[in-house]
């Protein structure tokens, strides 16, 4: 699975345009987390059509990272969190970004990207 990195000028509207490139193609996002911090702004997008996601926003000249994405499912209680990063940290993984996907019930699905998508994808293995 892959996310995409876009950063954005900080501008009203700016977001809305990477949103209409991706409806414009039919793309359903899954998954967003956007934030500015100190006027610089950024999107990531779990788009459910990579190959469409990245066409879509080629084409509106909307310049973008691909990131490998690994998800995981967990207990929605106090301290999974801490244990997954605390166990991604201990096998010398730097995260790039991590968020939610979903939830549901007592479960909570998290994305997770990093510098070492194989070792992410094997610590994730445990949880």
């Amino acid at each position: 699975m892959k996310d995409l990195t876009v950063q954005l000028n900080n501008n009203p509207g700016d977001l809305a345009r990477v949103a209409q490139a991706l409806s414009r193609r039919g793309v359903n996002v899954k998954a967003i987390a956007a934030m500015s911090i100190n006027g610089v702004a950024v999107a990531r997008v779990l788009p459910d059509e990579i190959v469409a996601a990245r066409g879509a926003l080629e084409a509106a000249g909307i310049k973008f990272v691909e990131s490998e994405v690994h998800t995981v499912l967990l207990e929605n209680k106090a301290g999974v969190l801490a244990s997954v990063t605390s166990r991604l940290g201990e096998q010398g993984i730097n995260l790039e970004a991590i968020y939610t996907t979903g939830a549901a019930e007592d479960l909570v699905e998290i994305a997770v990207i990093g510098d070492d998508p194989k070792k992410i994808k094997k610590t994730l293995e445990e949880f």
